[in-house]
């Protein structure tokens, strides 16, 4: 991987978008440390130190992770990546249970700027309701539930106005950046800045394990080294259907007679479900923040059950959750009949398979095969902090456990698949050909 970086740097072109990406990201954490105004910097500091030493979970756990750190620190671009993630996954969604969104998607190159530009739209509400309820918990003091000093100068309107409005275009601009990434540097933006955020917050969870526990520390570097090698085996295993195309003749010229594959992945939903589960499994902890949930019968039993985080039921409907998540975000992403359908118009079959019905159905079967385990897999990953805790009877070991699901998952994903990327680019300009 470093000779292909170093590669990369040589070459004037790559270079440029190398250093430019390079930029986006500096900028990027530039932001997620500058304070919004109208908050306390003080106040938020020592709230957030106490929360470090302490022991307690808080709501926004999940959140604050994918925010690299800025969500507590109530900074500029506090929401970082997570509405514009949220709205893809929404987009998606709605793809399923809204024609329309079916069909913008097989109307090519115009189709898909129509859905780009519904996302946008769709990011920028949930911008507005998440700062909202960012702030909100911060007025009332619910964010760091053992600090009970203000985080805010100001009380009033305009105060709490202007820092909604900040938050939002904090929001805006992350995906701006993105999309210039996307358009003018290396890779997916959007990926890089999510890999950002994660490995600007790896640092200071090892850290933290380490002073409460070095013992812990050593044990989890260990295993964090298989987990890492095993998280790439799987990443890059992967079914290749071979797929033929029948001779054509067009004139006097013979066109077709190729063969290729359509890969599936064993993990081929990511880390989507992990996403999904997570998001619903903090609705209980949200829920609970409020005063009329909680003087009711079904709070001890949502705090003992869904909010503990190492009670058996918990842990069962965390996998089974991620489980059915996987299979249902697949079958939503990867459609045998239509790729069937695709082959048999272009003249592809799969040697051995009938076209058409018995095509899908092939297909099919092979991605239910290929998903059981994928979807296995990524319940067992991320069970992996409640595991530890359990353990070595740590609390914060569970918070702050760097090799999660989703943070391992997520920096070697992108990481191999940037790499990927500068490698393919490196070929098109630095291509040797047989003769040298």
């Amino acid at each position: 991987m470093l000779s292909v970086i170093a590669r990369a740097f040589r070459t004037p072109e790559l270079r440029g978008k190398l250093l430019f990406t390079l930029g986006m990201i500096v900028l990027f954490r530039f932001g997620q440390i500058l304070p919004a105004p109208g908050v306390h910097v003080q106040n938020v500091t020592a709230c957030l130190t106490q929360a470090r030493t302490g022991s307690s979970r808080t709501v926004l756990d999940m959140i604050q992770f994918f925010s690299g750190g800025g969500m507590l620190r109530l900074s500029v671009f506090a929401l970082g990546i997570v509405p514009y993630i949220t709205a893809s996954i929404l987009i998606q969604l709605l793809a399923v249970v809204i024609p329309r969104m079916a069909a913008l998607r097989k109307e090519g190159q115009a189709g898909t700027a129509k859905v780009t530009q519904y996302t946008r739209y769709l990011t920028v509400g949930l911008a507005v309701l998440n700062a909202t309820a960012i702030v909100a918990m911060a007025r009332s003091g619910q964010i760091f539930a053992s600090c009970d000093r203000p985080l805010l100068t100001g009380d009033d309107m305009l105060t709490v106005g202007t820092l909604v409005a900040t938050i939002t275009a904090g929001a805006v601009l992350v995906m701006w950046m993105g999309e210039l990434v996307t358009a003018r540097g290396v890779g997916n933006g959007m990926s890089i800045l999510i890999f950002t955020q994660v490995v600007a917050v790896f640092p200071s969870y090892l850290a933290t394990i380490m002073r409460q526990n070095p013992l812990a520390f050593a044990l989890i570097m260990v295993l964090g080294v298989f987990l890492v090698a095993a998280v790439v085996f799987v990443e890059q295993g992967q079914r290749r259907v071979a797929v033929r195309y029948a001779n054509r003749m067009v004139g006097r010229r013979v066109y077709g007679g190729t063969s290729t594959y359509i890969p599936i992945k064993v993990n081929q939903a990511g880390i989507v479900p992990v996403i999904f589960t997570s998001s619903l499994l903090m609705l209980p902890q949200l829920a609970l923040s409020f005063p009329a949930v909680q003087s009711s019968p079904a709070a001890a039993w949502l705090t003992r059950y869904l909010v503990s985080g190492d009670h058996p039921v918990y842990v069962i409907t965390y996998f089974a959750l991620i489980v059915g998540f996987a299979f249902f975000y697949v079958s939503i992403t990867f459609d045998p009949v239509e790729i069937a359908g695709n082959l048999r118009t272009y003249g592809g079959f799969v040697p051995g398979i009938r076209p058409g019905r018995p095509t899908a159905e092939y297909l099919n079967y092979l991605l239910n095969r290929l998903t059981a385990p994928g979807a296995v897999y990524l319940g067992v990953l991320s069970l992996i902090p409640i595991v530890a805790f359990v353990l070595l009877r740590d609390p914060a070991t569970q918070q702050n456990f760097p090799f999660g699901g989703a943070s391992i998952l997520i920096m070697v994903g992108v990481g191999l698949e940037t790499v990927k990327q500068i490698e393919s680019q490196l070929q098109q300009r630095n291509y040797e050909g047989f003769l040298r």
